[in-house]
């Protein structure tokens, strides 16, 4: 990272560690519709150990575990994930849910070809960089097992802050302290590039309201 990118990430680390203490469990504990839809792609292919990237206060990750995966939640929040541990606790899937603190800007600490499936919901659209973001799927690539499922969700460019708030380029624009990368087409397909481009699903979530897409890519066998 350059020096600007250097403090846009840790200024973004800090405020996602001050809203989660803030708000504790802030998107509450039922799982994201993204997240449902996982899980039954998960379950169709077999899928056993699931990696979930920016799982925050983990109520996706905690639902995964509920189903009967085993997962594995990151995020760069140790906050985040001292929730998801409590939570874990109370729901009674501590055996079936770990947590490991991760900046997905670095390498994944997992073996390759080692998960099943790996879903994040709107973490490729935070302040990375589209060479950040390419260096993360590859990295998903690399642990995924042959025919493994990758279920992601991004903000993009029909949303309404897109070109909005202040910008730090790379289409990446801030909003209330919240930096997002918001994705072109293209560059779904640029990730999607060796992979099966299973699905690009449109739809929207919470206030504005945030226009997204979920994709679904499968990594041949």
């Amino acid at each position: 990272m350059n020096g600007p990118e250097r403090e846009l990430a840790e200024a973004q680390r800090a405020h996602w560690q001050l809203t989660y203490g803030s708000h504790p469990g802030m998107y509450g504990q039922d799982p994201s519709e993204p997240a449902r839809h996982a899980a039954a792609v998960f379950r169709a292919a077999g899928a056993r150990q699931v990696l979930e990237l920016g799982a925050g206060h983990g109520r996706d990750a905690l639902f995964f575990a509920r189903e009967g995966f085993t997962v594995t939640a990151t995020d760069f929040s140790a906050t985040g994930l001292e929730q998801l541990q409590q939570a874990a606790r109370g729901q009674g899937v501590t055996e079936r849910a770990s947590t490991v603190a991760h900046d997905v800007r670095e390498p994944l600490p997992l073996a390759d070809a080692s998960v099943d499936g790996v879903f994040a919901h709107m973490l490729l659209c935070m302040a990375l960089s589209t060479k950040e973001i390419q260096a993360a799927v590859d990295e998903i690539r690399r642990v995924l097992r042959p025919g493994g499922t990758f279920v992601y969700t991004v903000r993009h460019t029909g949303d309404a802050h897109y070109g909005t708030g202040t910008a730090h380029g790379d289409d990446i624009y801030e909003h209330g302290g919240f930096a997002v990368h918001f994705f072109p087409r293209h560059l779904v397909d640029t990730l999607a590039d060796g992979w099966t481009l299973d699905e690009v699903h449109a739809f929207e979530e919470g206030e504005l309201p945030r226009r997204l897409w979920r994709v679904t890519q499968t990594l041949p066998r």
